[in-house]
């Protein structure tokens, strides 16, 4: 028997189940090879690599070359696969997974934007039936970016469904490794509900760069908090060794992407490179050494270039002594090197051409960036799907197939341990049940709730009676915070005011619709906008909760404010349950917030907590009267 007719007969099987048909006994298959030894298909105790041996020998240079790209893709509202009219988002301009599996041979994708759970995990089946109907029958591994935080951001996907909790920084608040791993375990869950098999995250980045538009997605600025957190996360996202019921952590970005300068991200050419004037390169080592402990199975690395860290002036994924001579050779780490989006082809973006992120190599071809990138070690290129290149060049003779098989073998070792090839499918009725559970949504919520951090508490203002106060609102819903007190329309009238407020950022002057999307620049309230917060915090005493997405540089509002909190991503219901005593606050400053914007310009971009005079330092956090109800 053939793997292909095996692959089809266990598919068959799997299909008669999910729709409910009686399936009748049947006998198990035992085949021989020539030496009298049982087939590595049919014999459980045959490891993982006989079966990645058997499985290469019989690919061609084209089916391996497809394995080594992945790209986003689209599931319609109806859990169908093919592109319709009118679609939207990066993923309805890129060809369909149809087009990918028949005519690139790819067999990993991405998710951006999706529908409700039942047309996910729909979807995620219809890309395994095609999958399935392959030569070889090589399933899918599909990819997510985080998809379980309360704010959306441009890094992170709506939850739509899933159970919602704070940001990366609200776990690095509360400090809590047993809650670390407990998230990444019932995120597990529901990934592989509606069939996500990794996950392209966490980030092991350090926000030593306040500015750092991707601050949100770390876990602060201290390496040792981070390196706890980033373990108990894979941990529980891939249990203590990758299994049928693991998700892949794709921990990003090697060897660190935080010393950004100014803040600004290499996503876009205004910034190419990062910069270690601190000399502090090793420091932003520490949190990925606790990912290769949890034994994370693939590894990101960033877009800049780390300037005068190396022997060439080249990104990341260009670069040998970061890729090889580092990660493979002093690490040891044998797992799968995926780049970051976008390294190889130019995008249009409206009127805009978003530039491939080559940086320090933007003079080669595009045939000659992935070659660079696969002599510096890497497996899998991110946000592309031109496998034809990887072709063209062992055609000319320019790169081995033995060197490609070493990518390709990482890549189905990964397939094989997750178990994609004895059961790809998700039962659909089962993942409507588990996705967004209420005991789920429990545990987000109080996470949420734990993580605010308690800033300022002028007289012991907070907590807030229950429904005894007359309120003022802004940025929280009306509907909600009815349930606290009386809701008033002016803050004249009020007893109290609640506002909540956003970390300031400057949109980059830039024709690229992206990177005017991206938090950059001042982190200070300015003009208008701030004379107003003021003019609040002077007619009527004000409760503030900020959403520090970045390090907010806050001196005046700290002053006039009667209550200060920090949140990470919460819910008005969330906020207002700490505000009134529902809930307690638990979380400290994952790292330290700036007096000025003076002093975040006078810092070094590699050097954790170094600003001068923080208005509040790293881990500081107030609590309630240990007597309160």
């Amino acid at each position: 028997m053939t793997y292909l007719h095996k692959t089809l007969a266990v598919a068959a099987l799997i299909g008669l189940v999910s729709a409910g048909w009686p399936v009748p006994p049947v006998a198990p298959v035992r085949d021989l090879n020539k030496n009298g030894k049982l087939d590595p298909y049919e014999d459980p105790k045959q490891s993982v690599e006989a079966r990645v041996s058997d499985l290469l020998k019989q690919m061609n240079v084209a089916e391996k070359a497809g394995m080594m790209f992945i790209n986003g893709t689209v599931i319609n509202d109806d859990g169908t696969i093919e592109k319709k009219p009118g679609a939207q988002g990066p993923a309805a301009m890129m060809p369909t997974a149809i087009e990918n599996i028949t005519e690139r041979h790819m067999t990993h994708f991405n998710l951006w934007a999706v529908p409700g759970t039942r047309a996910f995990a729909t979807g995620t089946n219809a890309i395994q039936k095609l999958a399935e109907s392959s030569r070889l029958g090589i399933p899918v591994t599909i990819a997510s970016d985080p998809r379980h935080y309360f704010s959306s951001s441009i890094f992170g996907m709506a939850a739509d469904g899933f159970s919602q909790w704070p940001e990366q920084l609200g776990f690095a608040a509360i400090g809590d490794v047993k809650l670390m791993q407990q998230f990444g375990d019932i995120a597990r869950q529901e990934y592989l509900a509606v069939g996500i098999r990794e996950a392209l995250h966490p980030m092991a980045d350090l926000a030593t760069e306040p500015r750092w538009a991707r601050v949100s997605g770390t876990f602060g600025e201290d390496a040792r908090l981070s390196a706890k957190l980033v373990e108990a996360y894979v941990r529980g996202y891939q249990g203590p060794t990758l299994g049928p019921a693991s998700v892949a952590c794709m921990t990003k970005h090697f060897s660190g992407g935080g010393p950004q300068k100014e803040g600004l991200d290499p996503h876009f050419e205004f910034q190419k490179g990062q910069v270690y004037p601190g000399k502090n390169f090793n420091y932003h080592l520490i949190p990925f050494e606790a990912a290769f402990a949890a034994k994370t199975a693939a590894i990101m690395p960033y877009y800049g270039i780390p300037t005068d860290q190396t022997s060439e002036n080249v990104a990341f994924s260009f670069n040998k002594d970061i890729i090889t001579r580092l990660l493979r050779d002093k690490y040891k780490f044998d797992g799968v090197v995926c780049t970051d989006w976008g390294l190889i082809t130019d995008t249009k973006m409206g009127p805009a051409v978003w530039l491939a992120r080559a940086w320090g190599v933007e003079n080669l071809s595009r045939e000659e960036r992935v070659l660079k990138a696969i002599q510096a070690g890497v497996d899998q290129f991110g946000g592309e799907n031109c496998p034809e290149l990887v072709v063209k060049l062992v055609n000319d003779g320019k790169l081995s197939e033995a060197r490609i098989d070493q990518s390709v073998r990482r890549l189905l070792r990964q397939k094989f341990a997750l178990g994609l090839f004895d059961n790809p499918y998700v039962d659909v009725e089962k993942a409507t049940q588990l996705v967004g559970k209420p005991a789920f949504r429990q545990a987000g919520e109080a996470a949420q709730r734990r993580s605010m951090t308690l800033l300022k508490n002028d007289a012991k203002t907070l907590p807030l009676a229950m429904g005894k106060l007359k309120i003022y609102l802004k940025n929280v819903d009306p509907t909600v915070a009815a349930a606290y007190g009386s809701v008033v329309e002016k803050p004249e009238e009020a007893d109290i005011a609640i506002v909540r407020l956003k970390t300031p950022w400057v949109p980059v002057e830039t024709q690229n619709p992206m990177a005017r999307g991206f938090h950059h620049g001042d982190l200070d309230f300015k003009g208008k906008e701030k004379e107003e917060i003021l003019t609040l915090l002077k007619t009527v005493p004000t409760i503030v909760d900020i959403y520090l997405d970045r390090p907010a540089v806050i001196p005046e509002i700290s002053v006039g404010a009667k209550g200060l909190l920090a949140n990470y991503g919460a819910s008005d219901a969330a906020v207002l349950d700490v505000i009134f005593g529902k809930a307690r606050p638990e979380g400290n400053l994952p790292f330290e917030l700036p007096s000025s914007m003076e002093a975040v310009r006078n810092q070094k971009e590699d050097v954790p907590y170094d600003s001068k005079d923080p208005l509040y330092k790293f881990g500081y956090g107030l609590r309630y009267p240990a007597a309160l109800n």
